[in-house]
C-alpha cells in the first residue's frame, strides 16, 4: 500500500505543478483574475495532500488500515474539492455548467479533513 500512496502523492504532485503552470501561462488571457486565484485555491490544496501523501507512504508511525483509508478519503476528496474548483473556475470555457455540480466541493474538503482527523487520531494513539 506505500508504494501506492507514493505513487498516488507523485502524480497529484506533478499534477498540481502542470496546472498551477497552466493557469498562470494558459489561461490567463481567458478566464478573469478572480477565476485564475480560485483555479490556483484547487492547486494550492491538490499540493497539500499530495505532499501529505508522501509523508504517509514514507512513515511507519500510521497503521496500515489508517494509510488506507487516508489514501481513499484524499483521492476522492481531491477529486471532488480541487477538481470542483478546477470546473467551475473555468465553467465560462466548457459547455458544461459545473455549477450543477458545485455542491461536491465541500464533501471533498470534508474527506480531506476526515484524512487528517484519521492521522491525528494516530499520532495520539501512538506509543511513538
Amino acid at each position: 500500500m506505500n508504494k501506492k500512496i507514493l505513487i498516488l502523492g507523485a502524480i497529484l504532485g506533478s499534477l498540481a505543478v502542470i496546472f498551477g503552470a497552466f493557469a498562470a501561462h494558459g489561461l490567463e488571457k481567458l478566464i478573469s483574475k478572480e477565476a485564475i486565484e480560485t483555479f490556483q485555491v484547487g492547486v494550492r490544496y491538490q499540493m497539500y495532500h499530495a505532499i501529505v501523501l508522501l509523508f504517509v507512504g514514507g512513515t511507519n508511525v500510521l497503521k496500515a488500515s489508517s494509510k488506507k483509508i487516508m489514501f481513499y478519503l484524499i483521492l476522492i476528496g481531491i477529486v471532488f474539492f480541487s477538481g470542483s474548483i478546477y470546473g467551475l473556475s473555468t465553467n465560462e470555457l466548457t459547455s458544461f455548467n459545473f455549477k450543477t455540480i458545485g455542491f461536491i466541493t465541500p464533501i471533498g474538503g470534508f474527506l480531506l479533513i476526515i484524512s487528517w482527523v484519521i492521522m491525528l487520531v494516530d499520532f495520539v494513539k501512538s506509543k511513538a
